[in-house]
């Protein structure tokens, strides 16, 4: 089936040039990165987590968002998600490379991965999330190509896939857990230590992921013969819109905690991010945004005529997928770190070589995206036709 992803349009193959040129710039800053050292980041002692974790944590939730079209097509044989499936499926994939990915260029020497198997340490969460994240790669890659290719034949997928289909759903809660599990299990980052965070993680996770997919339908639906579906698309905006009001709602009680209990510890983080702390006011302004644009998309949602009206969806879907982008992948792992445990601040903002990395992964990310997307969609038209 690989082979259809060499056949494609001019446009097609346009996309293809220009995320591999990214993809490009990207390498080149790494390299340069690889040859400095993490100095020409601006992570430092007091901030030694910066934008490549704040991603990795963002998508894994993406990642782990595929067990909502999963779970509800092969447990409760919810039809209208079958077209779906598979694009939710290379979604999660095309994610955890991306999660592996920003792992890799955050090390500083991507060899130093090879400790966490050369000299395995089940006492260490990083162990497990290791585990997880791998294991939930290899599971929707064979998952995906297998249900793929027995529906390309159009005859029923083998009975061994069915165990692994359910040992998937498990699973991906088990990603953005073990994820939250390495901030909420540091007991020196007051912002961090919190009973929901996993529960926050994978709220926003089941929105956020979700979300994109929704707009990954509408394109593959406007670029090609292949129509995911009107009534998948709804029910999985149903889906966004519960799960960001369920985030919001996470989001306040942390906030109601922190200020009613009035522990400095945990008063400082919300301080500095919403208006700043002592002069230092980086992420007030992404704070904000992040503010203004959940609400926004949680009450378009909430309205049918707005929802139902796929223009207006389209855009509820982009607040939901931008806000949750700035919350996890930016405001919650910086503010950790601010003030640290001897009541300084310091603050951070990524240098140019970062960014480029940042923009390399993505764009590498999406490549691989889009080649299995073609693969997908090429079967599916090929069925219909």
């Amino acid at each position: 089936m690989l082979e259809t992803a060499l056949k494609g349009s001019k446009k097609y193959w346009i996309l293809i040039g220009v995320l591999f040129g990214l993809h490009g710039m990207g390498a080149t800053a790494f390299l340069y990165q690889l040859s400095k050292g993490l100095t020409v980041t601006g992570m430092s002692r007091d901030v030694s987590w910066g934008i490549y974790i704040a991603q990795f944590t963002f998508l894994v939730g993406v990642a782990a968002s595929a067990v909502m079209v999963v779970l509800p097509y092969y447990l409760h044989n919810v039809k209208e998600f079958g077209k779906i499936t598979i694009l939710g499926e290379f979604l999660a994939v095309a994610a955890v490379n991306m999660c592996l990915m920003f792992i890799l260029v955050d090390l500083g020497k991507p060899m130093r991965a090879l400790n966490v198997i050369l000299h395995p340490t089940p006492n260490s969460i990083l162990f497990w999330d290791m585990v997880v994240l791998n294991g939930y790669l290899f599971l929707n890659i064979i998952i995906g190509w297998v249900v793929l290719s027995a529906e390309r034949k159009q005859v029923d997928p083998p009975q061994w896939v069915k165990p692994l289909i359910y040992l998937s759903i498990p699973w991906a809660v088990s990603i953005h857990t073990v994820t939250a599990f390495l901030y909420a299990g540091l007991p020196g980052r007051h912002f961090w230590l919190t009973a929901i965070m996993a529960a926050r993680f994978l709220a926003s996770a089941f929105a956020a992921g979700p979300a994109l997919l929704i707009l990954l339908c509408l394109i593959v639906r406007k670029v090609s013969k292949f129509d995911p579906g009107k009534e998948a698309i709804q029910k999985v905006a149903n889906i966004v819109v519960y799960a960001m009001i369920i985030s919001i709602f996470f989001v306040v009680l942390e906030i109601f905690t922190a200020f009613y209990s009035q522990i400095p510890g945990h008063m400082h983080g919300f301080v500095y991010t919403f208006v700043g702390l002592h002069g230092h006011a980086n992420l007030v302004p992404w704070t904000w945004a992040f503010a203004v644009m959940a609400v926004l998309a949680t009450l378009m949602l909430l309205c049918p005529p707005l929802r139902k009206n796929e223009k207006t969806l389209a855009i509820s879907c982009l607040l939901v997928f931008f806000s949750l982008w700035i919350e996890k992948g930016i405001t919650l792992v910086i503010t950790g770190f601010i003030p640290n445990p001897f009541d300084t601040i310091t603050e951070y903002v990524p240098t140019l070589p970062e960014i480029a990395i940042t923009i390399g992964v993505w764009a590498t990310g999406f490549l691989i995206l889009t080649i299995l997307y073609k693969v997908a969609v090429s079967v599916k038209e090929e069925i219909a036709s």
